[in-house]
Protein backbone atom coordinates (compact mmCIF):
# COMPACT_ATOMS: atom_id res chain seq x y z
CA UNK A 1 0.00 0.00 0.00
CA UNK A 2 1.62 3.75 -1.08
CA UNK A 3 1.35 6.08 1.87
CA UNK A 4 0.81 9.21 0.94
CA UNK A 5 2.18 12.06 2.93
CA UNK A 6 0.92 15.34 4.35
CA UNK A 7 2.12 17.77 6.71
CA UNK A 8 -0.17 20.28 8.94
CA UNK A 9 1.92 23.41 9.52
CA UNK A 10 -0.31 25.55 11.94
CA UNK A 11 0.12 29.11 12.51
CA UNK A 12 -0.31 29.17 16.40
CA UNK A 13 1.98 28.27 18.89
CA UNK A 14 2.29 24.97 20.53
CA UNK A 15 -0.93 24.49 23.06
CA UNK A 16 -4.49 23.78 23.03
CA UNK A 17 -4.63 24.01 19.22
CA UNK A 18 -1.52 20.85 19.05
CA UNK A 19 -3.60 18.68 20.88
CA UNK A 20 -6.78 19.48 18.72
CA UNK A 21 -4.59 19.12 15.43
CA UNK A 22 -3.08 15.68 16.62
CA UNK A 23 -6.20 14.37 17.87
CA UNK A 24 -7.80 15.70 14.16
CA UNK A 25 -4.80 13.84 12.63
CA UNK A 26 -5.35 10.83 14.67
CA UNK A 27 -8.57 9.91 13.70
CA UNK A 28 -8.35 10.73 10.23
CA UNK A 29 -5.49 8.66 9.58
CA UNK A 30 -7.55 6.06 10.98
CA UNK A 31 -9.94 6.56 8.62
CA UNK A 32 -7.59 6.64 6.02
CA UNK A 33 -4.61 4.70 7.08
CA UNK A 34 -2.96 5.13 3.31
CA UNK A 35 -2.86 9.05 4.64
CA UNK A 36 0.30 9.50 6.87
CA UNK A 37 -0.06 13.23 8.52
CA UNK A 38 2.23 15.16 10.58
CA UNK A 39 2.04 18.29 12.26
CA UNK A 40 4.75 21.54 12.21
CA UNK A 41 4.30 25.09 12.81
CA UNK A 42 4.41 27.83 9.98
CA UNK A 43 2.29 30.47 8.71
CA UNK A 44 -0.79 30.49 6.20
CA UNK A 45 -0.55 33.64 3.79
CA UNK A 46 0.59 32.22 0.58
CA UNK A 47 -2.13 29.55 0.37
CA UNK A 48 -4.75 31.58 -1.88
CA UNK A 49 -1.80 32.90 -4.14
CA UNK A 50 -0.63 29.46 -4.62
CA UNK A 51 -4.10 28.70 -5.27
CA UNK A 52 -4.64 31.32 -8.03
CA UNK A 53 -0.75 30.15 -9.70
CA UNK A 54 -2.61 26.24 -9.59
CA UNK A 55 0.66 25.10 -7.73
CA UNK A 56 -1.75 23.73 -5.11
CA UNK A 57 -5.31 22.52 -4.68
CA UNK A 58 -7.32 23.91 -2.04
CA UNK A 59 -5.83 27.25 -0.37
CA UNK A 60 -6.23 28.64 2.75
CA UNK A 61 -8.15 32.31 3.84
CA UNK A 62 -9.03 33.22 7.38
CA UNK A 63 -10.60 36.35 6.18
CA UNK A 64 -13.33 37.05 3.06
CA UNK A 65 -11.64 36.65 -0.03
CA UNK A 66 -11.15 40.09 -1.71
CA UNK A 67 -12.59 41.10 -5.40
CA UNK A 68 -9.43 40.50 -7.38
CA UNK A 69 -9.02 36.74 -5.90
CA UNK A 70 -12.29 36.22 -6.92
CA UNK A 71 -12.39 37.73 -10.64
CA UNK A 72 -9.24 34.96 -10.70
CA UNK A 73 -11.22 32.21 -9.74
CA UNK A 74 -11.07 31.77 -6.29
CA UNK A 75 -13.75 30.45 -4.41
CA UNK A 76 -14.73 30.35 -1.08
CA UNK A 77 -16.36 27.52 1.11
CA UNK A 78 -16.87 28.68 4.55
CA UNK A 79 -16.45 25.92 7.22
CA UNK A 80 -16.47 28.51 10.62
CA UNK A 81 -16.77 31.81 11.79
CA UNK A 82 -14.71 33.57 14.44
CA UNK A 83 -15.19 36.40 16.50
CA UNK A 84 -12.46 38.21 17.12
CA UNK A 85 -12.38 39.74 20.70
CA UNK A 86 -11.08 43.47 22.14
CA UNK A 87 -9.42 42.97 24.88
CA UNK A 88 -8.04 45.32 28.15
CA UNK A 89 -6.18 44.79 31.77
CA UNK A 90 -9.33 43.05 33.60
CA UNK A 91 -8.80 46.31 36.01
CA UNK A 92 -9.67 48.97 32.98
CA UNK A 93 -13.01 50.68 33.93
CA UNK A 94 -13.87 50.67 30.26
CA UNK A 95 -16.59 47.94 29.14
CA UNK A 96 -17.72 49.51 26.01
CA UNK A 97 -16.23 50.60 22.55
CA UNK A 98 -18.09 51.24 19.43
CA UNK A 99 -16.61 50.14 16.05
CA UNK A 100 -15.51 53.71 15.28
CA UNK A 101 -13.77 54.39 18.70
CA UNK A 102 -11.96 51.13 17.89
CA UNK A 103 -10.36 52.72 14.90
CA UNK A 104 -9.46 56.35 16.44
CA UNK A 105 -7.68 54.41 19.21
CA UNK A 106 -5.97 52.31 16.61
CA UNK A 107 -5.00 55.34 13.88
CA UNK A 108 -3.56 57.31 16.91
CA UNK A 109 -6.40 59.62 16.93
CA UNK A 110 -7.57 58.91 20.53
CA UNK A 111 -4.67 58.15 22.38
CA UNK A 112 -5.81 58.43 26.23
CA UNK A 113 -8.17 56.35 28.00
CA UNK A 114 -10.16 59.58 29.78
CA UNK A 115 -10.83 60.25 26.16
CA UNK A 116 -13.09 57.18 26.54
CA UNK A 117 -14.72 57.59 30.13
CA UNK A 118 -11.26 55.75 31.53
CA UNK A 119 -8.52 56.92 33.61
CA UNK A 120 -6.37 59.40 32.32
CA UNK A 121 -3.73 57.41 31.05
CA UNK A 122 -2.22 56.28 27.88
CA UNK A 123 -3.09 53.92 25.73
CA UNK A 124 -0.48 50.46 24.77
CA UNK A 125 -2.05 49.79 21.35
CA UNK A 126 -1.25 46.25 20.19
CA UNK A 127 -2.04 44.09 17.20
CA UNK A 128 -0.98 41.79 15.08
CA UNK A 129 1.89 41.52 12.05
CA UNK A 130 1.20 42.22 8.72
CA UNK A 131 -0.19 39.88 6.73
CA UNK A 132 -1.85 37.92 9.87
CA UNK A 133 -5.37 37.03 9.24
CA UNK A 134 -7.16 38.46 12.45
CA UNK A 135 -5.23 41.86 11.34
CA UNK A 136 -6.81 41.88 8.43
CA UNK A 137 -10.45 40.57 9.97
CA UNK A 138 -10.29 43.35 12.64
CA UNK A 139 -8.91 45.87 10.24
CA UNK A 140 -11.63 45.22 7.51
CA UNK A 141 -14.96 45.61 10.44
CA UNK A 142 -12.98 48.82 12.03
CA UNK A 143 -11.74 50.49 8.51
CA UNK A 144 -8.07 51.02 9.84
CA UNK A 145 -6.34 48.92 7.01
CA UNK A 146 -2.62 50.52 6.47
CA UNK A 147 -3.43 53.26 9.12
CA UNK A 148 -2.93 51.70 12.32
CA UNK A 149 -0.27 53.12 14.90
CA UNK A 150 0.61 50.43 16.86
CA UNK A 151 2.95 50.21 20.05
CA UNK A 152 3.93 46.54 19.64
CA UNK A 153 3.04 44.16 16.51
CA UNK A 154 2.89 41.01 17.78
CA UNK A 155 3.15 37.76 15.60
CA UNK A 156 0.78 35.38 17.65
CA UNK A 157 -2.45 35.44 19.54
CA UNK A 158 -0.45 33.78 22.70
CA UNK A 159 1.90 37.26 22.58
CA UNK A 160 -1.01 39.47 22.41
CA UNK A 161 -2.91 37.78 24.92
CA UNK A 162 0.22 37.88 26.81
CA UNK A 163 1.03 41.65 26.64
CA UNK A 164 -1.94 42.89 27.32
CA UNK A 165 -2.21 40.58 30.69
CA UNK A 166 0.59 42.76 31.56
CA UNK A 167 0.30 45.67 30.43
CA UNK A 168 -2.52 47.88 33.00
CA UNK A 169 -3.40 50.24 29.91
CA UNK A 170 -3.22 48.07 26.76
CA UNK A 171 -5.97 46.70 24.59
CA UNK A 172 -5.99 44.20 21.82
CA UNK A 173 -7.68 41.89 19.77
CA UNK A 174 -7.73 37.99 19.33
CA UNK A 175 -9.28 35.18 18.44
CA UNK A 176 -12.52 34.34 21.16
CA UNK A 177 -12.08 30.50 21.56
CA UNK A 178 -8.35 31.71 22.23
CA UNK A 179 -9.37 34.21 25.00
CA UNK A 180 -11.91 32.27 26.31
CA UNK A 181 -10.58 31.03 30.08
CA UNK A 182 -8.06 33.44 30.59
CA UNK A 183 -7.13 35.92 33.08
CA UNK A 184 -6.07 39.32 33.94
CA UNK A 185 -7.87 39.92 30.83
CA UNK A 186 -11.34 41.75 30.13
CA UNK A 187 -13.30 41.32 26.77
CA UNK A 188 -15.09 43.85 25.76
CA UNK A 189 -18.51 44.66 24.64
CA UNK A 190 -18.47 46.68 20.92
CA UNK A 191 -21.10 48.40 20.19
CA UNK A 192 -23.32 46.82 23.46
CA UNK A 193 -23.49 43.35 21.96
CA UNK A 194 -21.00 40.97 24.00
CA UNK A 195 -18.28 38.24 22.24
CA UNK A 196 -20.50 35.46 22.65
CA UNK A 197 -20.91 31.95 20.59
CA UNK A 198 -24.48 33.38 19.69
CA UNK A 199 -23.82 36.78 18.69
CA UNK A 200 -21.28 35.34 16.55
CA UNK A 201 -23.17 33.05 14.64
CA UNK A 202 -26.52 35.94 14.67
CA UNK A 203 -23.84 38.29 13.21
CA UNK A 204 -25.01 40.88 16.27
CA UNK A 205 -21.44 40.92 17.14
CA UNK A 206 -19.46 42.55 14.16
CA UNK A 207 -16.14 41.87 14.48
CA UNK A 208 -15.98 38.46 12.79
CA UNK A 209 -14.42 36.59 9.90
CA UNK A 210 -15.00 33.60 8.01
CA UNK A 211 -12.70 30.86 7.84
CA UNK A 212 -12.75 29.12 4.07
CA UNK A 213 -11.14 26.47 2.50
CA UNK A 214 -11.03 28.15 -0.76
CA UNK A 215 -10.70 25.92 -4.22
CA UNK A 216 -10.69 27.04 -8.08
CA UNK A 217 -13.35 27.03 -9.79
CA UNK A 218 -12.24 25.27 -12.93
CA UNK A 219 -10.18 22.63 -10.95
CA UNK A 220 -11.22 19.31 -9.44
CA UNK A 221 -9.91 18.20 -6.09
CA UNK A 222 -6.87 14.95 -6.32
CA UNK A 223 -7.73 11.75 -4.04
CA UNK A 224 -5.92 13.30 -0.75
CA UNK A 225 -7.10 16.33 -0.76
CA UNK A 226 -10.75 15.76 -1.40
CA UNK A 227 -10.76 12.86 1.54
CA UNK A 228 -9.58 15.87 3.95
CA UNK A 229 -11.97 18.27 2.52
CA UNK A 230 -15.02 16.03 3.18
CA UNK A 231 -13.55 15.16 6.73
CA UNK A 232 -13.90 18.69 7.77
CA UNK A 233 -16.94 19.26 8.77
CA UNK A 234 -17.03 15.74 10.94
CA UNK A 235 -13.90 18.18 12.98
CA UNK A 236 -16.05 20.84 13.06
CA UNK A 237 -19.03 19.28 14.94
CA UNK A 238 -16.60 17.08 17.01
CA UNK A 239 -15.36 20.67 18.82
CA UNK A 240 -12.08 20.71 17.19
CA UNK A 241 -10.28 24.12 17.46
CA UNK A 242 -7.44 25.49 15.14
CA UNK A 243 -6.35 27.08 12.14
CA UNK A 244 -3.87 25.48 10.16
CA UNK A 245 -2.31 25.02 6.59
CA UNK A 246 -2.10 21.39 4.69
CA UNK A 247 0.64 20.44 2.41
CA UNK A 248 1.44 17.33 0.59
CA UNK A 249 4.49 16.14 -0.44
CA UNK A 250 2.89 13.70 -2.81
CA UNK A 251 0.36 15.94 -5.03
CA UNK A 252 1.62 19.21 -3.26
CA UNK A 253 -2.12 20.21 -1.90
CA UNK A 254 -2.21 23.39 0.32
CA UNK A 255 -5.17 23.34 2.95
CA UNK A 256 -6.74 25.89 5.33
CA UNK A 257 -8.30 24.67 8.47
CA UNK A 258 -9.94 27.31 10.49
CA UNK A 259 -12.48 25.93 13.04
CA UNK A 260 -14.42 27.48 16.62
CA UNK A 261 -15.90 25.13 18.72
CA UNK A 262 -18.48 23.16 16.36
CA UNK A 263 -20.96 24.40 18.56
CA UNK A 264 -20.61 27.45 17.20
CA UNK A 265 -22.02 26.73 13.94
CA UNK A 266 -24.85 24.46 14.19
CA UNK A 267 -25.41 22.03 11.31
CA UNK A 268 -28.93 23.81 9.47
CA UNK A 269 -26.13 27.12 9.45
CA UNK A 270 -23.26 25.18 7.86
CA UNK A 271 -22.77 25.55 4.17
CA UNK A 272 -24.33 23.07 1.87
CA UNK A 273 -21.41 21.43 0.91
CA UNK A 274 -20.83 20.68 4.64
CA UNK A 275 -23.90 19.40 5.37
CA UNK A 276 -24.23 17.01 2.57
CA UNK A 277 -21.17 15.31 3.88
CA UNK A 278 -22.44 15.42 8.12
CA UNK A 279 -25.75 14.04 6.90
Amino acid sequence: MKIQQLSLFLENKPGRLLEACEAMSEAFMEKYPDINVAVEYTGSGAGIESLIQKSIEIGNSSRELKAGEKEKGAVENVVAIDGIAVITDKANTVTNLTTEQLAAVYTGEVRNWSELGGKDEAIVVIGREAGSGTRDGFESITKTADKCVLAQELTSTGAVIAAVQSSTNAIGYASFASVEGQTGIKVLTVAGVSCTAENIVNGSYVIQRPFNLVTKSDGKLGGAAQAFFDYIPYAVLSAMTFPAILYSTDSVISAAVGFVIGSYIPLGMMPMWAQSVCD
